[in-house]
């Protein structure tokens, strides 16, 4: 991303800014990962939650220093493997189950319902805002951008990206289920605000015994498997990005990288507690949404956009997405409720990133860059005809 701020808006400081927020969104990324593994350890092994949060940034580390890009791009595959096998067998013996014993969704002889969340104003709006965050937000990601550094050509990677969408199609399919399923057999967790729980304790909670065990011992290997795969992904994007702001592209200078990019937020994840992990996701890609997304749509698809555009609208992205998650979190501690605009900011903060960067564009310093047309030309006509 930031190599594409600099040749698409011909633009030092844009470059250090889009770094800087690569940097900000890996981290704020991994942060959750990392309280996933400490719930994790802390369900399964009674183990302190720490135990699990530093062994995935051991192990992801000693994966990039050692085998850097290639190791982790093979690892990553196979952990898609595992992880969707991981979290299908369970649920496929507790839909069996379900048929076996007869089992209605229903819940305590009441008609099966998602907690008594209304489908009120507030809902409305929280689902429209996290439908942006997340759509948005996906387009900044730097563990799923720098997937297209792997592919040989743009045709091989267009058809990767086809693959993929699939092939998440499928995995997503399966938390889906769990959430239906925890709320027919612990319905409670919802309530209690331990639903992050339900995936881990759900498979001992219809099957007794040494069956109940090995099921839950499948989940934590897919969820081990999700922890560890994005992670990596996410730590060698960032390492990457660090070494070559900061310590000159040099192999010594990416591996100090490497440990930076993974201490900053296994430190971030010990003062930190593990709840909401959903939510803090949600955030991240609000954050992403908000910063990174409106550089690289306009960058590809406005010509009038400007590097003083671009830098305004990231921005103001980070002021007000970073401003409302800040405050989210200060007003929960407070043990009040947090407003619903503050807890899902992505329908106002993305719409108010793009509006500056086009009046700034249009209005503000700056020109555009005189190879802009030659950029997205090039950007824009198919790999076969600029071959030829």
């Amino acid at each position: 991303v930031p190599d594409f701020a600099r040749a698409r808006l011909d633009s030092l400081p844009a470059r250090r800014v889009t770094s800087l927020l690569v940097v900000a969104v890996g981290w704020l990324y991994i942060v959750p990962q990392l309280h996933g593994a400490a719930l994790t350890v802390g369900l399964t092994t009674g183990l302190p939650g720490w135990a699990g949060s530093a062994a995935v940034v051991v192990i992801v580390c000693l994966s990039v220093l050692s085998g850097g890009m290639r190791s982790i791009t093979f690892v990553q595959a196979f952990q898609y493997w595992l992880k969707l096998v991981a979290l299908a067998v369970p649920v496929l013996f507790i839909l069996f189950r379900l048929g076996a014993d007869g089992v209605s969704w229903t819940n305590g002889g009441a008609a099966f319902d998602f907690g008594g969340h209304t489908t009120g104003a507030d809902s409305v709006y929280r689902n429209i805002s996290l439908s942006i965050a997340l759509l948005c937000g996906t387009l900044g990601l730097p563990h799923v951008l720098v997937r297209f550094y792997t592919n040989p050509d743009g045709v091989s990677a267009r058809r990767t990206t086809l693959i993929v969408l699939g092939l998440l199609s499928v995995f997503y399919v399966f938390p889906t289920l769990y959430g239906i399923l925890g709320r027919t057999y612990l319905p409670a967790l919802a309530d209690e605000g331990n639903a992050d729980a339900t995936v881990l304790l759900l498979p001992a909670q219809v099957f007794d015994g040494a069956l109940g065990d090995l099921l839950a011992a499948f989940v934590t290997a897919g969820a081990f498997a999700a922890f560890l795969s994005t992670s990596s992904g996410l730590i060698v994007s960032l390492a990457g990005v660090i070494s070559q702001e900061f310590f000159r592209g040099s192999i010594r200078g990416f591996r100090t990288a490497t440990l930076l990019a993974g201490a900053v937020p296994l430190g971030l994840a010990l003062l930190t507690n593990t709840q909401a992990l959903a939510g803090s996701v949600g955030m991240v890609f609000a954050f992403t949404a908000s910063t990174l997304c409106p550089l690289l749509l306009m960058g590809i698809w406005w010509r009038r956009l400007t590097a003083a555009g671009a830098v305004s609208g990231m921005l103001t992205g980070a002021v007000l997405c970073g401003g409302a998650i800040i405050a989210a979190g200060v007003i929960s501690v407070g043990g009040t409720t947090v407003p619903v605009w503050l807890e899902q900011p992505a329908a106002w903060t993305v719409p108010a990133a793009f509006a500056v960067t086009v009046l700034v564009s249009l209005r503000g310093p700056g020109t555009v860059p005189a190879g802009t047309g030659r950029f997205l030309a090039r950007l824009h006509t198919p790999e076969r005809t600029l071959r030829l």
